[in-house]
């Protein structure tokens, strides 16, 4: 577990390094001025602003996302409803009908394969 940033070993080396500095009677007081230090800090308007303000940097890629998703599929919607007037629209200029083929001349069919005739010179 850590707590910012600092894991436990590392946490026990400081509170080690406090009490040789410090002296044992001296932490008590210490540990009372941070503790207050401390409940101060959670409890003022600052820290306060500063957890919104990590809450929302935290939740920024899911709320682009979610921003970019509904973008999406709003201009998924207006290109439906585009589509959907352009087919039920009526026309606006005659349609023309496509010319008859001249089935002769414009049409393409394969070659026709004749089956080999056996030929009666040879003999198995």
């Amino acid at each position: 577990m850590e707590i910012l940033g600092i894991g436990a070993s590392e946490f026990l080396f400081i509170v080690i390094i406090a009490i040789i500095v410090l002296g044992p009677k001296d932490m008590q007081k210490a540990g009372k001025t941070i503790g207050r230090w401390l409940n101060r800090l959670i409890h003022s308007d600052g820290w306060k602003v500063f957890q919104k303000t990590s809450a929302e940097i935290r939740n920024l890629p899911t709320n682009l996302m979610r921003e970019a998703n509904l973008d999406m599929r709003a201009t998924e919607k207006d290109i439906r409803k585009a589509m959907d007037f352009k087919m039920n629209a009526p026309a606006s200029t005659p349609s023309r009908k496509p010319s008859p083929l001249n089935e002769t001349g414009n049409s393409i069919e394969p070659p026709t394969v004749k089956s080999p005739e056996p030929d009666p010179d040879q003999h198995d």
